[in-house]
């Protein structure tokens, strides 16, 4: 009787100690249980503001000043890199911080477009913000050239059915866009101007089936300034 006694309580105990040793979190990264690695938040542009010129930070020389981008501090993130491309020469850069500001030289007189990269120690997986265009100011500037005009459809080496529809995005610092001229054809870059029209779109345009072509778009304002586009391809059909 005693024996059986003694092999219960040490079955009890055994039991007691397999019971603690399997308790607590799944989570490899101690994190609660069923918890994964959260992936980084995308960030919102700040400064400098959207589609508009920037008349502020420190003037280097004639040609350059160095202006302080801003944007929120995103969730699940340890580091930011900023990506801002010259739209004058397509020559793009890339800026890292663990903040959520940082000082940038750039050309005066000069259209941007930057957008904000979120990453995190943890993960691979990243975040991107929307892309913002700005014109940083020039001495003695009145009036700014319409920033380059964006594809909206076809979308970029996209194939699309006949009757096609050209439509795209036109933005201005001084807000005073007078027309677009709108280029498509066979050849890369295209030289037959199709269209000159105030709209952001041409409907209906009737092309020939299963062939690629190219289209661009030269935006002017009234003051005779102009910003001609990247060339955009689709295939028909």
């Amino acid at each position: 009787m005693k024996l059986n006694k003694y092999i219960q309580s040490g079955i009890l105990i055994i039991g007691l100690i397999l019971f603690s040793c399997g308790g607590g979190s799944d989570d490899g990264d101690g994190g609660p249980s069923g918890g994964g690695i959260l992936p980084p938040e995308s960030t919102v542009l700040e400064f400098p503001l959207k589609d508009e010129a920037c008349y502020e930070g420190t003037v280097i020389s004639e040609t350059e000043s160095r202006i302080t981008f801003e944007w929120s501090i995103s969730a699940n993130t340890n580091n930011y890199t900023v990506v801002l491309k010259n739209l004058g020469t397509d020559e793009t850069s890339e800026h890292d911080t663990a903040n959520n500001s940082i000082s940038i030289t750039v050309k005066r007189n000069t259209a941007y477009s930057w957008y904000v990269v979120s990453k995190s120690n943890k993960t691979t997986t990243t975040a991107t913000s929307e892309t913002w265009k700005f014109y940083n100011a020039g001495e003695g500037v009145e009036n700014y050239a319409p920033f380059p005009a964006e594809v909206v459809a076809p979308a970029m080496g996209s194939e699309v059915a006949a009757p096609v529809t050209l439509s795209w995005t036109g933005s201005d610092a001084d807000n005073d866009i007078a027309s677009y001229d709108v280029y498509l054809g066979t050849n890369n870059p295209p030289t037959t101007l199709q269209e000159t029209t105030t709209n952001t779109s041409i409907e209906n345009i009737a092309l020939t089936a299963n062939t690629v072509y190219y289209w661009k778009v030269i935006t002017t304002d009234y003051s005779g300034s102009s910003s001609e586009s990247q060339v955009f391809e689709f295939r028909t059909e």
